[in-house]
């Protein structure tokens, strides 16, 4: 159960990470490594994030999806406020 939650939860953060480099948002001119490789570095890390959670939950760490869910909601939060312009 456990490993399908945080998979859900990387599904949900890809699309809020896309959303947000398809945003052009100045604020992201700031973090240099943001676009590198035309955003695909920024979504290599999301994914090296996602693989590291799955893989420590399926040899037996169930906290760690309490903190994936806590890293995505986080990260969809602050998805949500640049795109909707609160920042």
């Amino acid at each position: 159960m456990g490993l399908f939650l945080i998979f859900l939860l990387g599904i949900a953060n890809f699309a809020a990470h896309q959303a947000v480099l398809d945003s052009r948002h100045p604020l992201l001119d700031r973090v240099p490594f943001f676009y590198m490789l035309g955003g695909r570095f920024s979504l290599a890390v999301e994914f090296a994030m996602l693989v590291g959670a799955m893989l420590v939950v399926a040899n037996g760490s169930a906290g760690w999806v309490f903190f994936y869910a806590l890293y995505s909601g986080v990260n969809l939060l602050s998805a949500w406020l640049i795109r909707s312009g609160r920042v």
